[in-house]
């Protein structure tokens, strides 16, 4: 298992990705849990909000492992991407969910942070989107992150690439992020005292209201994520010169 679930008193659970030793990056298993898990708080009355993090404090979650083959259609309009379904709204689960996020959050962590209702960071968190700099289209991350931030901070942030990395502290003052937690402080720990909160309100009530906050961007989300894939397909340089590029990056970054 790839994905951990405990369930605390108060009917908060907490799911966490549990692979640090890859940065909780999520490769195809991780994937079908997660679409699982979400799909079984469904029906799970004993849940009424989730908090959602990743193993170890170096990274909350790093995207699509590399190491991940998905076989492609040949039409240049047409992409299957495993990652769409991760999140708890793809899912059609409209319990609450608070992402707490300690270290790297970038790439594909974004089709998961763009599904919570709200962020909570530590100190040390940083967040970044490596697309560009790889020959690949950042398309439902940029997408997901619109809904989030002003325009020019995802445009930054998504043409940046591995070069700029947003501290918790500027992702906080865009509106990205809620909450940061003092050095040295668990994000977890701060993400479950605001989950308890709301578990304790009539489930009913809060699911409606959860569900009337997405109601009001769902027109606009649904009309881009409509063209993400088309983007993909025609702006993305094929895998091996993408792996080129990621096999001979370079350290070194600046935070923002």
């Amino acid at each position: 298992m790839t994905v951990r679930t405990r369930v605390e008193d108060g009917g908060v659970a907490v799911v966490t990705l549990d692979r640090p030793e890859r940065h909780n990056a999520i490769d195809l298993e991780t994937a079908e849990e997660l679409a699982a898990v979400w799909r079984g708080f469904r029906f799970d009355e004993s849940v009424r909000a989730v908090v959602l993090t990743g193993a170890g404090d170096r990274a909350f979650c790093t995207g699509i492992d590399r190491a991940v083959r998905v076989a492609q259609p040949p039409s240049p309009y047409s992409v299957d991407d495993p990652l769409l379904t991760i999140g708890p709204k793809a899912n059609d689960l409209w319990k609450p969910v608070v992402a707490a996020v300690g270290g790297m959050a970038c790439g594909g962590a974004f089709y998961l942070l763009g599904e919570a209702e709200f962020i909570v960071a530590a100190e040390h968190a940083t967040f970044f989107d490596p697309h560009t700099s790889y020959g690949m289209v950042s398309a439902y991350e940029a997408v997901y992150m619109a809904q989030r931030m002003p325009m020019g901070e995802v445009a930054r942030m998504a043409l940046m690439g591995t070069a700029e990395r947003l501290t918790a502290r500027r992702a906080y003052e865009i509106g990205l992020v809620s909450e940061v937690t003092e050095a040295g402080a668990d994000p977890v720990a701060a993400a479950l005292r605001a989950a308890a909160v709301i578990a304790s309100y009539p489930t009913a009530a809060v699911q409606g209201t959860v569900r009337a906050v997405w109601a009001a961007k769902e027109a606009t989300l649904a009309q881009a994520l409509a063209q993400a894939p088309h983007l993909i397909a025609l702006g993305n340089l094929p895998p091996e010169r993408q792996a080129g590029l990621f096999a001979a990056r370079t350290p070194g970054f600046r935070r923002r």
